[in-house]
């Protein structure tokens, strides 16, 4: 007998096919235009915060990226475009549900945090809840440890004012508990 190792027991574990990785995180072939529209996006107004590189720049570098061609190019600067034009009046909308100084945010949970306002306040055609899951799966996969309970946190705090009907029908379908 040989003492080598089969060449099945030098292979890495097979990944599951259910859509995840391994850290929870959505595989490529499961993500819609516009989950990719939002991580470009992203991307854009990561180097808009920390590089502050203007927005002209930003747009032909990202749409440049591998893997641009399978996201919602509209979405994509709608948000960009957007979040950057906006992204003072954002800001005085979130800081007061913050617990730390500006400084002390990532700029990946800053950048989501402007997605998920963006998107409640301009993009109607997307459920409030679907925002949200949308930047939560964003922080968790760019952002760090614990960003994503952070964005959640936030966001479920600005929704009811900024998507006032949509939150109080959800919650008038919702049965009470006795």
């Amino acid at each position: 007998m040989s003492d080598t190792p089969s060449p099945a027991a030098k292979r890495p574990p097979r990944q599951s096919r259910t859509g995840l990785t391994a850290t929870g995180a959505r595989k490529a072939a499961g993500k819609s235009n516009r989950t990719r529209a939002r991580e470009f996006a992203l991307q854009g107004l990561y180097q808009s915060l920390v590089g502050r590189n203007a927005v002209d720049d930003i747009d032909p570098f990202t749409r440049d990226l591998a893997g641009f061609n399978k996201a919602d190019a509209a979405h994509f600067d709608v948000l960009l475009h957007g979040c950057v034009a906006q992204g003072e009046a954002m800001d005085a909308l979130i800081a007061p549900l913050l617990d730390r100084p500006w400084g002390e945010i990532s700029p990946v949970e800053h950048a989501v945090m402007w997605i998920g306002v963006y998107e409640f306040q301009h993009c109607l055609d997307v459920p409030w809840r679907v925002v949200l899951n949308e930047c939560v799966e964003l922080a968790k996969e760019f952002g760090g440890t614990d960003g994503h309970k952070y964005v959640n946190g936030v966001l479920n705090g600005l929704a009811p004012s900024l998507r006032a009907a949509e939150v109080e029908a959800d919650k008038a379908k919702k049965p009470r508990k006795a």
